[in-house]
């Protein structure tokens, strides 16, 4: 963001209906305030849920990805104008159209509801030549009582910049092969792979943790446990970037803490997830309370895992939590932690052999590397929140061209990214 680029605040929260507000900072447009039907939001909600991939259903990523909304350009727009109609006062769609008149790209701070967490509202279109994206940068607004909490400790990026890159990339589960549930996300990485090549720059000038000679080294690793995280942040890093799984909590459960990061943690770690097979996961729980409770002599989770001032969660649903009422879940424990900002998914995250066994993407097309390539610039970037809008427009400019399924939205709108 920079200084004169006009900033609006929209607040929203569930009440039957759902109701919005929103504030320009320095009140250089009228405020507003608006009551959106709860009908036509759930509706809206319930198209776009059917269009995300499911991959713990029976043929959920297989219909996504071939037979559902955005497998289709056409059909994209269908859901995009269904969310714009209701989510989308005029009031406001009023004053945005009137800066897009003028040339002006106002950055759209949002906390939406939990009802409308998993909406990727740089898609939604107010005209059938326009997206929000088109018109605004959008990021997410962490809720105040995180920002704000007693003992918070923020990494600032300017003095932390030139600190080294904290890189969980495909870490190995301790029991599970590399094409079983918590297998491998990204496959064998060759050396002239887009990731790799990434990787290597990190590595040529020794910012790179884990240290490696041979950049494929970083990947698929058996050592990338929290014992080996813990000490990489709190030696200092200026980013954490984690590739890999998560599995969210279900909003019905209520419990969005136990939503849990999966590194090569063994079964015998302590921590408070329940060990699956012979791992235990790092959940939200552990980030938050460390070993209270499971120590005789117990370390906050803030100590134990400072985070940096940017972080990347790039997993299936990381960044779930905003479904929930309470959000306590990773990116509320990364930003508890002392992230600025936090990058993470909304929805389940289709890798890049889905892409090519499942919907026939040609070979070359590595969909998945190249998020992770774009968010990895963005955060390096003095503003990233304005460089992965530019990275989501292009990928738009793309998918209205090539309208073939390696630019889907399925993969690049399903990234927000949380500034505290």
């Amino acid at each position: 963001m920079t200084e004169d680029q006009p900033t609006v605040v929209v607040r929203m929260a569930d009440a039957g209906d759902v109701y919005m507000s929103w504030r320009w900072i320095g009140d250089t447009v009228p405020r507003g305030a608006a009551m959106l039907p709860e009908e036509p939001v759930l509706d809206a909600v319930r198209r776009l849920a059917d269009a995300l991939p499911r991959p713990a259903e029976p043929g959920g990523l297989e219909r996504a990805m071939t037979s559902g909304a955005f497998a289709d350009p056409d059909a994209e727009y269908l859901v995009a104008q269904q969310l714009s109609r209701a989510l989308l006062p005029h009031g406001f769609a009023v004053q945005l159209y009137e800066l897009y008149q003028r040339g002006v790209r106002p950055h759209i701070r949002l906390q939406p509801s939990p009802r409308v967490a998993q909406v990727p509202w740089e898609l939604i279109a107010p005209d059938p030549a326009v997206r929000l994206i088109d018109i605004a940068d959008v990021s997410l607004l962490a809720p105040a009582g995180l920002v704000h909490a007693p003992g918070r400790t923020v990494r600032d990026w300017a003095e932390t910049r030139r600190a080294p890159v904290v890189a969980v990339l495909d870490p190995r589960v301790p029991g599970f092969r590399a094409d079983s549930s918590l297998g491998s996300v990204l496959g064998r990485m060759p050396a002239d792979a887009p990731l790799t090549r990434r990787i290597a720059d990190y590595a040529a000038q020794r910012r790179l943790l884990p240290a490696v000679l041979d950049p494929v080294e970083a990947f698929r690793r058996t050592d990338l446990d929290r014992a080996w995280l813990s000490a990489a942040l709190r030696d200092g890093a200026s980013r954490l970037i984690y590739v890999g799984h998560v599995t969210a909590a279900t909003p019905e459960s209520g419990q969005s803490e136990h939503a849990e990061l999966h590194l090569a943690c063994t079964a015998d770690t302590l921590g408070f997830a329940a060990p699956t097979r012979t791992h235990r996961p790092l959940s939200a729980k552990d980030f938050l309370l460390g070993t209270h409770t499971l120590a005789a002599e117990p370390v906050d989770g803030r100590d134990l895992w400072p985070m940096p001032s940017r972080v990347a969660l790039i997993a299936c649903e990381s960044g779930g939590d905003l479904r929930f009422t309470e959000a306590l879940g990773l990116t509320a424990a990364m930003i508890n932690a002392g992230a600025q900002l936090v990058t993470a998914s909304r929805w389940a995250l289709p890798t890049d052999l889905a892409f090519h066994r499942i919907a026939g993407a040609p070979p070359d097309a590595h969909p998945l590397q190249q998020a992770i390539c774009a968010i990895d610039a963005a955060h390096e970037r003095p503003d990233p929140v304005a460089a992965l809008a530019e990275w989501q427009r292009e990928r738009l400019r793309a998918w209205r061209t090539e309208r073939t399924i390696e630019h889907s939205p399925l993969l690049w709108a399903a990234f927000a990214t949380l500034c505290a």
